[in-house]
């Protein structure tokens, strides 16, 4: 009986023991804890506590920050995915969209901030893993993802001139943008047009979708322009968000502008106010008259075609009255077709004695637009765009301010009440 007593005592005391060992590893691996008190008798110096304070000696002090924030939408494409540390520098950054597409970026020499090095893509989901260290070389981790604007939530301006070019001193700083703009106030606040000629500019609005600037009289010849655009992020329309961020700048050539007389059938080119050649023209039949006003031109074709179908000139089957195919030499006057062009196929004594187009100005020119001797190709190569051209002695009206670059028919009171501003 002794003997069979003594192993049971045995028995229960490795179970015992086993029970506390089992108690103990279950306690370790726990997320959180029960009792502070239960693990022992020492005044509250828990097994969870012992954790802590284990992981926090452990705790890089570098702190790592990732704009936007995590599960942001509609971000930009041009100031999101700054990544920044303090009390650290960063050691790997990477970024890849949603397919794995990788992105290119740059840490900073300082190692205390990294950038993608290109503009980043509408619609498109990102994802950033950033990794710094702090003085100790203990290793901090951060990720995010977000989702750049849509292009049906964002808007852009397409704008003339282009960067880098030389213009008449007629042309106009014109946006157009592919949303309509309701908030104009705040758009054009973020778009500022300035001049080294010193002269005031002033924007007009002439719709939703399109903002012209100008100062009152012509640019300066030899003057920039800076044209500014800080949209990003700009509300235009509810919901609807700017993603542009650049700078524009272009020079104001030689002071050019034409003035075409319907009446004498001459047309008077003058630089800096002086007369340089006079060329015959012919301009629009009596039953097709050229518009009156001020012109800027805005597109070169050195052959183009016009069809006369494009701009409502159609006979009874619905074909156009007229349709050439190689029209040398062709300036653009106004979006609705109004053109100064060379003219090879009309007789050369009309070129001064009588107005013969569709509402075209034409000029004696040559087939093939390759005899540099012609008035068609004279003018050509002697114009810019952003010249300007004075249409007189038409019995026409004045092309509307918004047809083509031609705002200059507006008084300067008229074009500042059109402003946002």
């Amino acid at each position: 009986m002794e003997k069979r007593v003594i192993t049971v005592s045995k028995r229960r005391k490795g179970l015992a023991v086993a029970s506390a060992l089992l108690g103990g590893v279950l306690a370790l691996s726990a997320c959180t804890g029960g009792d502070d008190n239960a693990s022992g008798s020492d005044g509250g110096d828990s097994s969870q506590s012992k954790v802590d304070e284990a992981a926090a000696k452990k705790t890089s002090a570098a702190q790592i920050k990732i704009t936007p924030e995590d599960g942001s939408d509609n971000a930009s494409i041009n100031n999101s995915a700054a990544v920044t540390v303090s009390k650290g520098t960063l050691t790997e950054v990477s970024m890849t969209t949603s397919d794995g597409t990788e992105v290119s970026g740059e840490i900073s020499a300082d190692k205390k901030s990294w950038k993608p090095s290109t503009q980043l893509e509408r619609s498109t989901n990102y994802k950033l893993a950033a990794e710094a260290k702090d003085a100790d070389g203990r290793v901090a981790h951060e990720n995010a993802s977000f989702t750049t604007v849509s292009p049906a939530n964002s808007f852009i301006g397409n704008f003339t001139p282009d960067d880098g070019t030389t213009v008449g001193v007629g042309m106009p700083v014109s946006i157009n943008f592919d949303k309509a703009i309701t908030n104009k106030a705040a758009v054009q606040k973020g778009i500022k047009v300035s001049t080294t000629g010193g002269q005031e500019v002033a924007c007009h609005w002439f719709n939703a979708n399109r903002m012209d600037c100008r100062p009152e009289e012509y640019w300066k010849e030899g003057s920039t322009v800076t044209l500014k655009l800080a949209l990003d992020g700009v509300e235009g329309a509810e919901g609807v968000y700017g993603v542009q961020q650049k700078t524009v700048t272009f020079k104001i050539g030689r002071n050019q502008v034409s003035y075409v007389d319907a009446k004498t059938k001459q047309m008077k080119i003058t630089q800096d106010g002086k007369t340089v050649r006079t060329i015959p023209i012919s301009a629009g039949s009596p039953e097709n008259k050229t518009y009156e006003g001020v012109m800027v031109m805005s597109e070169k074709f050195k052959e183009t075609r016009m069809n006369g179908a494009t701009v409502g000139f159609t006979d009874d089957d619905g074909k156009g009255e007229y349709d050439i195919k190689d029209v040398p030499h062709a300036i653009r006057l106004s979006s609705s077709g109004t053109f100064i062009h060379g003219n090879y196929w009309g007789a050369k004594s009309i070129f001064g004695g009588v107005n013969t187009s569709h509402g075209c100005v034409g000029l004696q020119d040559a087939k093939g637009a390759d005899d540099p001797k012609t008035p068609g190709a004279w003018f050509y190569n002697n114009s810019i765009l952003g010249d300007v051209v004075v249409v007189q002695n038409t019995g026409d009206k004045t092309v509307a301010p918004d047809n083509g670059l031609n705002g200059w028919n507006m008084s300067w009171a008229d074009w500042k009440a059109g402003s946002a501003a």
